[in-house]
C-alpha cells in the first residue's frame, strides 16, 4: 500500500490501517492507495451539518471500486457488541481495510477491543 500524502494513514496490522475522517472525494485515492475496503465508525452528522454522509462516502467508495461498511459508534465507549461486530467486518472484507472516525482513535480502540473479544 502506497500511502497517499493527504491523508493521514496509520497502520494497525498488515490488513488494517486507520485514518481520520475520509471525505467522498478522498476514496478514489484510498482504492490507488491499494485498499479493498473502507469502514466508517463515525456516525453521520456528529460533526455537524458539515461532515460527509456515510451514504456520500459510501456511493464514492463503490464508485472507486472499495466495499464499504457503516459501523457508527460513540467517541466515548465502544460496547463490546461493537468490537465483536468490528472483528466480524475484518473477517469478512477483502483486505487491507481503512478504517476512519473523526481522528482514527475510535477506530483504533474498536480494533483492540476486537482483538479481545472471543471470536465465533
Amino acid at each position: 500500500m502506497n500511502n497517499p500524502a493527504e491523508i493521514q494513514i496509520r497502520p494497525l496490522t498488515a490488513d488494517l490501517c486507520v485514518a481520520p475522517q475520509l471525505p467522498p472525494e478522498a476514496m478514489a485515492e484510498v482504492a490507488r492507495a491499494g485498499f479493498a475496503s473502507v469502514i466508517n465508525n463515525r456516525p453521520d452528522f456528529e460533526g455537524g451539518p458539515d461532515q460527509p454522509t456515510s451514504s456520500a462516502i459510501e456511493a464514492a467508495a463503490r464508485a472507486a471500486g472499495l466495499e464499504y461498511r457503516h459501523l457508527p459508534v460513540a467517541p466515548g465507549y465502544q460496547s463490546p457488541e461493537e468490537a465483536a461486530a468490528f472483528a466480524q467486518l475484518l473477517q469478512e472484507l477483502p483486505k487491507p481495510v481503512l478504517a476512519f472516525c473523526r481522528t482514527g482513535t475510535r477506530s483504533t480502540k474498536l480494533f483492540a477491543l476486537s482483538q479481545q473479544a472471543p471470536q465465533g
